[in-house]
């Protein structure tokens, strides 16, 4: 993730700011330019980035304009009241019942880090309206009053394009009692946006291109039955011999949750590397013999074509990384190991994301 300056005092900007915390100057992101910009009024309900007199006007995404639940723009010639994160939405919960609207605001933040993702990649992002076909849409739902519930309530996952997500995931306590229940080192908002757009992208990069069996050459063959194999799993001891040849447990359930839990990993890889690109991070441990502690991140991840400067910068970046949290007593940040067969996966994904894109020119 990028970091920017505020272009009328200077200060330091993240990602999620919608205010300069200086100068209280309004912010917008800009998913055209991929920039968070300071925004001066132009008339009329637009405005254009501070400093320019004659570029181009947006306008506010109606969702910070109504809800306050975003932080992006649109091009103000654009009839679109949506931004191009929001209108992805294809359902939302309702905004005025229990605490839908704190929970919805905690998905869309996070989705809205997916999404930036897939722009830098330049990966398709075209919703179910514009592609009803191959769009991508998120259902956010909220399980019904338990004694009005028939079945399981909302589950998480995948099917045609349409990755659904059960609100309750943006609660705290709820999210982490699931943690414990499912047995699972990690656990978030973003990690379940990453790992369904890999199921997403398998039907949109793989399925029907020649990268199919190079993929089950990878990581298995994807016909064989996924119910029955789900099954299997939960019945398993998650204490087998998973970690030599997948990034989690969950992986080993069966080739499509391997390629999901993959890509997912993958997209932590890039994101946290472009993070660290932008502080200017790098090490040198103060210990003799421990040049393999050592790193110094690709300048632009995101358009890195050379997979080993990634993976040689991560795997030292995780270990810094869960010993600062240990110091504050904290869990690991990323509780992983890749073993050679799942950083071989990583490096497929890493391949096909290139191949269909074109990133891989610095």
């Amino acid at each position: 993730m990028q970091i920017w300056t505020c272009s009328g005092c200077e200060q330091t900007l993240f990602f999620d700011n919608a205010v300069c915390p200086r100068c209280a100057a309004g912010l917008g992101f800009l998913p055209d330019r991929l920039d968070l910009a300071t925004l001066d009024a132009a008339g009329d309900g637009t405005f254009r980035v501070l400093g320019t007199t004659d570029g181009p006007t947006y306008r506010l995404c109606a969702n910070k304009v109504e809800h306050d639940a975003c932080n992006w723009t649109v091009p103000a010639e654009d009839a679109e009241p949506l931004c191009r994160a929001c209108r992805l939405n294809h359902t939302i919960p309702d905004l005025t019942a229990d605490n839908n609207l704190t929970l919805w605001r905690r998905l869309e933040a996070e989705k809205r880090r997916l999404v930036y993702s897939m722009l830098r990649f330049g990966l398709p992002t075209a919703n179910k309206i514009e592609d009803p076909e191959h769009g991508l849409g998120f259902d956010f739902l909220a399980d019904a009053e338990p004694e009005f519930r028939e079945g399981p309530g909302v589950i998480t996952g995948h099917a045609d394009g349409l990755i659904t997500l059960n609100v309750a995931e943006a609660d705290h306590a709820v999210r982490e009692r699931m943690r414990q229940q499912m047995a699972e080192p990690y656990r978030t908002i973003l990690g379940h946006f990453r790992h369904e757009s890999g199921h997403y992208y398998w039907d949109r990069l793989v399925r029907d291109s020649s990268w199919l069996e190079p993929v089950r050459a990878c990581f298995g063959d994807d016909r064989l039955d996924y119910s029955e194999a789900l099954q299997r799993h939960y019945e398993s001891d998650a204490s087998t011999g998973w970690s030599e040849h997948f990034v989690s447990h969950y992986a080993s359930s069966h080739p499509w949750e391997d390629w999901a839990e993959t890509w997912a990993h993958y997209l932590h890889i890039v994101d946290t590397l472009e993070t660290a690109w932008q502080f200017g991070m790098r090490a040198q441990p103060k210990v003799e013999e421990a040049s393999e502690l050592s790193f110094r991140p690709p300048r632009n991840p995101y358009r890195e074509s050379d997979f080993d400067a990634l993976i040689e910068a991560w795997i030292p970046l995780t270990q810094a990384l869960n010993s600062l949290n240990r110091s504050v007593g904290q869990e690991d940040a990323y509780p992983f190991a890749l073993a050679q067969p799942a950083i071989d996966k990583l490096k497929l994904v890493h391949d096909i994301i290139r191949d269909t894109t074109g990133s891989g020119a610095s």
